[in-house]
């Protein structure tokens, strides 16, 4: 395989991260607020701000709340609500993922959401690094028709998961694409680029940034948890260059 054809899929909370992301060479946006969060699903105002604003693949998280990937009814009403607004709206695809309260795929209604979802494509989200059992949930996600399933490799970064990311992409990747992130960067993406058969990696690429409130300090900005992070087109760039220069 071409190492050059490996995409870059960039998760943004923020129109200005959106920006940087597009203008430094992202190839797909992941759409969320909250990143610091995990990430939940973003306003209507910011898709269709963002739609007008970049030229590339737009995929919207699908993720009504914070905490675990076990929801209600309720809030899988919400989901499938969300998808439809998002369709109408922009969205080039979707990124979501539930579980049962014993950790396995809910495939039922999953597949609820990807129905609503449909023709777009789907990715699976880290959902999957909390299953209980990782080999059943993901013929779960194939069986679901998932065109990608984004993955740490069940563990809490990239560099902790890379073993089981470098089996499942090896074995799988006829399947569906497996895209490694959480914690991807200058650091560990040569690691990744090394695996057989890799196609795209997810990362924020992002900088913390200082606050527009002038009268804010950084002691008060601390102390309340709001200290704002943004994709850096700089950072970006260097694991583009890294990715164009990576050879076997």
């Amino acid at each position: 395989m071409n190492i050059m054809s490996v995409k870059l899929e960039v998760c943004v909370d923020s129109l200005s991260s959106a920006i940087n992301a597009y203008k430094g060479g992202a190839s797909r946006l992941e759409l969320c607020s909250c990143l610091s969060e995990g990430g939940l699903t973003p306003s209507l105002g910011f898709l269709k701000i963002v739609r007008l604003q970049v030229k590339i693949p737009i995929f919207v998280l699908i993720r009504p709340r914070g905490g675990d990937f076990t929801y209600s009814n309720e809030e899988f009403r919400i989901m499938k609500e969300d998808i439809k607004i998002a369709k109408e709206n922009g969205a080039d695809g979707f990124v979501l993922g539930a579980l049962t309260s014993s950790g396995k795929i809910d495939e039922e209604n999953c597949k609820v959401l990807i129905d609503e979802a449909s023709p777009l494509p789907v990715t699976f989200h880290r959902a999957f690094d909390l299953s209980s059992d990782p080999m059943d949930a993901l013929q779960s996600i194939i069986g679901l028709g998932c065109q990608r399933l984004l993955t740490s490799g069940h563990a809490p970064d990239v560099n902790q998961g890379i073993q089981f990311i470098k089996s499942l992409i090896e074995s799988e990747n006829r399947k569906m694409i497996i895209m490694p992130g959480g914690g991807v960067n200058e650091g560990n993406i040569k690691q990744l680029l090394k695996i057989n058969g890799i196609q795209e990696i997810h990362t924020s690429a992002s900088s913390y940034v200082e606050n527009l409130s002038s009268y804010m300090t950084d002691d008060t900005t601390n102390n309340f948890g709001i200290k704002q992070k943004q994709c850096d087109m700089l950072k970006l760039k260097n694991l583009i260059t890294i990715i164009k220069q990576f050879s076997y």
